[in-house]
């Protein structure tokens, strides 16, 4: 890896890399683009990161979750980061009956419903959490800030509400 070098006075600063693989072991209809992954992905990109989002059955995703987070049933997202240092490492699960169920029940497009995820696990991957109040808070924040760039309505909001 090269050594990192100091920008020239009034260079703008470089966007952060991005190294993406996007796996579909889904044969869900409906699945996103690699490209919209891709947007999705640098939308929420804060630094340089190595990452792999994969689409998978509720087999896996029950496996995974059972294995790692000692979870019997599949969830919508799990992340797993693999190297805190720069760039930044690490998977991106979607298990996409759970997300499909998940954006019919709430009332939201399924592409906007895999949009949040995708950046929920972003921000994980770069260190963000909610497992305290406080830190939900800053979390959800950024979330909407992310996906409202991206012309993607709150993700927290009732969907029942104008």
């Amino acid at each position: 890896m090269s050594p990192r070098v100091a920008p020239r006075a009034g260079a703008a600063p470089r966007a952060p890399a991005l190294a993406l693989s996007v796996q579909y072991a889904s044969n869900a209809p409906d699945l996103p683009t690699r490209a919209q992954v891709r947007r999705w992905v640098k939308a929420a990109l804060a630094a340089d990161a190595v990452v792999t989002v994969r689409f998978v059955d509720a087999i896996e995703g029950r496996a995974l979750n059972a294995e790692f987070r000692g979870k019997d049933y599949a969830t919508n997202v799990l992340t797993f980061v693999y190297d805190d240092e720069a760039p930044r490492a690490g998977d991106i699960v979607l298990c996409t009956s759970v997300v499909r169920e998940e954006a019919a029940v709430q009332g939201k497009t399924l592409p906007a419903h895999y949009a949040h995820l995708v950046v929920h696990g972003m921000l994980h991957l770069q260190g963000l959490d909610h497992e305290r109040a406080a830190d939900a808070v800053v979390m959800e924040a950024r979330e909407i800030e992310i996906l409202a760039a991206l012309g993607v309505p709150d993700p927290y909001r009732p969907f029942n509400l104008p």
